[in-house]
């Protein structure tokens, strides 16, 4: 995964008046925390950041007055009616360590025929990685399964390098199921005959 670049100016001002001057000038408030280190609140640009974050788990390189910083984000507020986002809380990490990121899961091939349908009991995975090798999601192939059959964690090929976080290993991911058919109501079908 390539690690964006992105310059981050310190915040000096907070509360609500600082945070919405800042994002009339196309800013968005972050705060940067991790490594036992105090946090750093800081601002983004916008759409740099918005392109960004449109990459699950993504790397991105902060220079704060001078110093480089290695983060992820840990979590997105965005406004519920326009969708913009209003504040990112990043984690900061170090090359060669180990984080636990969730990840998509994705499906492909065709389920067996007769009308079965594919229920995902999980959308995500919890995985461990290292910070600067973080997929961004797994595939899973669903070719020729019949109802009944499911897939557990422990049975999706992780990308190499990473593995399955705590949680449990026997958890299902998905799952096949049979298609229910309504049956005609009984009046109806005493009124045809």
């Amino acid at each position: 995964m390539a690690e964006i670049k992105l310059a981050a100016q310190v915040r000096t001002e907070f509360g609500k008046g600082a945070a919405r001057r800042a994002r009339r000038a196309h800013q968005v408030p972050a705060v940067v925390y991790g490594h036992g280190a105090e946090p750093v609140h800081i601002t983004l640009p916008g759409h740099e950041l918005l392109l960004a974050l449109r990459t699950a788990n993504v790397l991105i390189g902060l220079e704060i007055d001078g110093k480089d910083a290695l983060v992820i984000p840990k979590a997105v507020q965005r406004n519920p009616l326009k969708g913009d986002i209003e504040h990112v809380d990043l984690l900061t990490v170090k090359r060669g360590e180990k984080v636990n990121v969730e990840i998509a899961v994705h499906v492909e091939g065709d389920l067996a025929p007769g009308g079965n349908l594919l229920e995902y009991v999980m959308n995500t995975l919890l995985v461990e990685a290292e910070a600067t090798n973080i997929p961004e999601s797994v595939t899973v192939s669903v070719k020729g399964l019949d109802a009944g059959a499911s897939i557990l964690a422990k049975d999706i090929p992780l990308p190499a390098g990473s593995v399955l976080a705590e949680g449990d290993p026997n958890a299902i991911v998905l799952q096949v199921v049979a298609a229910q058919v309504e049956e005609a109501p009984a009046e109806e079908a005493g009124e045809e005959a």
